[in-house]
């Protein structure tokens, strides 16, 4: 059975990683607000909905190629999700918000392709980042394959990574048991009074 998990380690980035990790945290506070903000205009003055991607703007802001560009396309797909919900049951979930730099967590999620993500002793691979300081307490199940993984810093200034992984869950089978003499006792409580079972 294939199983899904997640694991949160504390992450030590140096002084130029986390540098990059704020680059990237505003570049995808950015991409978001300015997707909505374009889509925002276009349904009212067309009526229709924009299928905008991160893509398009990299010409305009080029400072955009210089983050993760699955960080970026992972803030369009939490938009499209926003949206999503808003036009299926929009009693329950409401129009897609602009991120604000000061309410908004600092994070962004990326995804591993063919190892652009990976951990090998204390330390963990990143797109754009590269090798960062890992304190991983405990460790991933066996043969297990990272899949996605985001980025997040606390108001405290401290770092995490947390993981979502993929791998197969081996459920040993139930062998069922059998106890000697229940048979045979259950069987004795039956017969008539004044007679012994004869087991055949």
């Amino acid at each position: 059975m294939i199983v899904n998990k997640a694991y949160r380690y504390r992450i030590y980035p140096t002084t130029a990683q986390k540098m990059m990790f704020a680059k990237t945290f505003g570049c995808v506070r950015f991409i978001y607000n300015k997707m909505l903000s374009d889509r925002i205009d276009y349904y009212k003055e067309t009526g229709q909905k924009l299928n905008n991607t991160p893509a398009q703007y990299k010409e305009d802001f080029p400072w955009l190629k210089e983050v993760d560009s699955l960080a970026l396309a992972n803030a369009q797909l939490n938009l499209n999700k926003a949206y999503s919900h808003f036009w299926n049951d929009s009693q329950h979930f409401g129009k897609p918000r602009f991120k604000s730099k000061k309410n908004s967590r600092a994070s962004y999620s990326t995804n591993n392709q063919k190892g652009s993500v990976r951990i090998e002793g204390h330390k963990v691979k990143l797109p754009k980042v590269g090798w960062v300081k890992l304190c991983q307490h405990r460790p991933l199940p066996e043969n297990s394959i990272i899949k996605t993984v985001t980025i997040s810093k606390t108001p405290s200034g401290k770092y995490y990574i947390s993981m979502l992984v993929e791998y197969e869950n081996q459920v040993l089978p139930v062998i069922p048991k059998t106890f000697l003499g229940l048979e045979t006792a259950y069987a004795s409580s039956i017969a008539p009074a004044g007679q012994e079972f004869m087991a055949s």
